[in-house]
Order: C-alpha cells, then structure tokens, then sequence
C-alpha cells in the first residue's frame, strides 16, 4: 500500500531514436499541488501524457493510486485531466458541451456534480451561451467545468494559461486557488514561474527529459546563493559578514544587508550574527522561482553532456 497518488518509478520514454523523457522518478502525496517545471522539449507533456495512458512507456513505470497506469485503468476514473487546450462544439452552449461530454461516457447526468463544478468554474450564466462566443479563458473555466463533473481526487493540468492575457491567467489561478482550498491533490505542467510559486507547494524542475531537482517551492527558491538580511545594527553586521568566509561579498540595501554566499547556508549566517550579539529580524533568499528556476537550469547544462545529440528545441516535437 502506498499513501502516493502519483508515482513516476524510472520512467523513459522514446520515440524512435529521440529520448523524451529519460529516467524520470518522482511520487506525489495527496493533497500537494504539484508543479512541473521545464523550457520546451523538456519532456513535461510527455511525462503527463505516459501517466495519463495516452502513451505507453519504454521503460519504467507511472502509478496512480497505487496501480499501474494502462489505457483502461478505472483509476484514470478518479483523475480529472486538461491535457493541452480543452476542445468544444463551438455551435453548441457550454451547458450542452458538458451534457454531451458526460453523456458520452455512458453517465446519467443527475450523478454529475454539475452545481459543484459550475460553482468553482465560476462561468454563471455564460455557460447557456454558445463556446463560439467565449474568450480563450473562458474555456478553460469551462474545461475545468468539464473535467469537475466526476469529482476527481487527482487533477492534471498541462499548461492551463498557455495562451492567455494577464487577467485570464489571473482567473485560472484564482480557480486552481478555490481548488486547493477544498484539499485537491494537482499535477500543474506550466511555463508561468509565478503562477507556480503562489499556487504549488512542491516543483520539480527537468530539462531535456531528466529530473534537474525537486522539492518544495521555498526549498527551490533557497537554492540561490544570495540572501537578504536585516539586524537592529546594519553597520556592525556589515562588519561582521565581511569577515565571515562563507560569505563573498556584502552590502548594505535599503534596511538590511545583501550578500553572496560561496559555501554553507542561511543558518551559518544567522548564527554568526547573533552570536555576535546582533539581533536578526529578517533572513530570506533574495530571488524568486524565476531567478532559482534559471540558475537551476544553467548549472544542468553545465554538468550534464548533450543527450540527444540535438538542440533541446529540435530534440521533440511535444513538451
């Protein structure tokens, strides 16, 4: 038994001569919201795409609540999915786009959680008009709508922004904000380094088909090596860290101090401030996901050969 509702075991993934996805393990606890991080060619739909049972695996494995996946596991039941853009019958309401939809699936819809999913969508009487006359946000909200029917336990979203303006993106984050308010376990591919850090609790970051790192979203953004601090007493601190050989250099900015680490952490800086009698109100990391996901993706590049024998760009069609 396990308590995952995900879980990637050394997954790779080829098409012909072209690895996608190489190696690739991570587990997915319920209730995270999950994002997975990459540029293009990264293998991010891929993965998704293998653990959806839309394709099959060359090796390795991909499990959802403890069972392999395969094109007819009742599992994927439990799983609402938005893999690349939700497609609808543009003549037709978004009411009858969902009735349709459910329908098809063999379902009554009065088991349909309509209410439920309608409400978090948050579409109102939008949804009796025609799919032709909505904006791309829109429908996505009602992709959502869609894949909320079943009440599903897992959500995977691939990318749900692509393609929208700022104050789209703003509502599907609001959207995915009501969803893990209510203990949804999400599995969120994205490009938007914001909207992961304010919505996700755990990221893995990969690049060419191989894990780069993963952990939790402030363990990613400490990976930087730059920290900000703030002491009752700015000029003695500043003497203090100068002196310090974890760190290379320091500066005084705005209320606090910044500075570069060249070896050891966060709490080797805060122990020496306050052993030197100062009193520490403030110690962060000075970047944001971005900045750590840059970074990230520089030093793989750096420690890791060429894979494929390819540009990233031309090493898949498909993320």
């Amino acid at each position: 038994m396990t308590d995952s509702v995900v879980e990637v075991e050394g997954l790779w993934k080829t098409f012909g001569s072209v690895s996608a996805v190489e190696d690739l393990s991570f587990s997915i606890e319920r209730g995270q919201v999950y994002g997975l991080l990459g540029p293009n060619g990264a293998g991010k739909t891929t993965t998704l795409r293998v653990l959806m049972g839309l394709e099959r695996p060359t090796r390795g494995s991909t499990r959802l609540f403890g069972t392999t996946v395969t094109p007819s596991s009742p599992e994927l039941f439990r799983v609402g999915a938005l893999v690349e853009q939700a497609a609808f019958v543009p003549h037709l309401s978004g009411m009858r786009n969902l009735r349709l939809w459910w329908e098809a699936a063999g379902h009554h819809m009065r088991d349909a959680d309509l209410d439920g999913a309608l409400a978090i969508a948050g579409l109102g009487d939008a949804v009796n008009r025609k799919v032709k006359t909505y904006s791309q946000g829109m429908k996505q909200r009602l992709g959502f709508a869609r894949l909320l029917l079943g009440q599903p336990e897992l959500l995977v979203l691939d990318e749900p922004t692509n393609g929208l303006d700022p104050g789209e993106i703003r509502e599907i984050r609001e959207l995915i904000g009501r969803l893990t308010s209510q203990g949804a376990t999400v599995l969120l591919s994205s490009h938007h380094l914001s909207e992961v850090e304010q919505v996700c609790s755990h990221a893995l970051v990969m690049n060419h088909g191989r894990l780069i790192t993963s952990g939790t979203v402030s363990e990613l953004v400490g990976t930087t090596r730059s920290i900000y601090v703030e002491v009752n007493d700015k000029q003695r601190a500043l003497a203090v860290l100068s002196g310090l050989a974890v760190v290379a250099r320091v500066q005084v900015q705005g209320d606090g101090l910044v500075m570069e680490l060249v070896d050891g952490q966060r709490s080797d800086v805060a122990a020496a401030i306050v052993s030197a009698g100062l009193q520490l109100e403030t110690i962060m990391p000075t970047q944001r996901l971005e900045d750590a996901f840059l970074d990230l993706l520089a030093a793989g590049n750096a420690a890791q050969p060429q894979l494929h024998g390819t540009s990233p760009a031309n090493s898949i069609g498909a993320n």
